[in-house]
């Protein structure tokens, strides 16, 4: 079935494109969560009268995601870990803790937002990147520190 996508999805293309999927995927999942619309004539024309609020909203949310960036460029995280000789953590630093950070700084994001290669498994400074939507990433920089140990 030929659908019309309204917005942005992520395995099968931008807003306004027009793609093949399987009967059930439109009508169950796609057209119910007004993702698409089916692909007719009259449907072409709703779609243009409303792709001009869907490129204004899409410019807000670019700008939006681009000063959350510069947000975050001037941010710095310090998260605290026991570590042994040599500076190796017991443990790791991963991206579900670089998100915990960030939420408890305000900035609220996925763990899969957070683009961490390998975790984090030895002190020191780390610059972490982050997807915040439309192509837009930031980077945060992460200092991992020994924790003190109460004795």
């Amino acid at each position: 079935m030929k659908v019309i996508l309204l917005e942005d999805v992520k395995t099968l293309g931008a807003a306004g494109s027009q793609v093949d999927v399987a009967d059930g995927y439109a009508r169950n999942y796609l057209i119910p969560r007004r993702k698409a619309l089916g692909s007719s004539p009259a449907n072409a024309r709703v779609f243009e009268n409303e792709r001009k609020a869907l490129a204004k909203r899409h410019d807000k949310e670019v700008q939006a995601a681009r000063e959350l960036a510069q947000k975050l460029a001037g941010l710095s995280l310090s998260l605290a870990r026991l570590a042994g000789e040599d500076d190796k953590l017991f443990g790791s630093v991963t991206n579900a803790d670089v998100a915990e950070a960030l939420a408890k700084e305000g900035h609220v994001l996925d763990k899969r937002d957070v683009l961490l290669r390998d975790p984090i498994k030895a002190l020191g400074i780390y610059e972490v990147e982050v997807h915040l939507g439309h192509e837009v990433r930031g980077l945060v920089k992460v200092w991992v520190v020994k924790q003190e140990t109460a004795a």
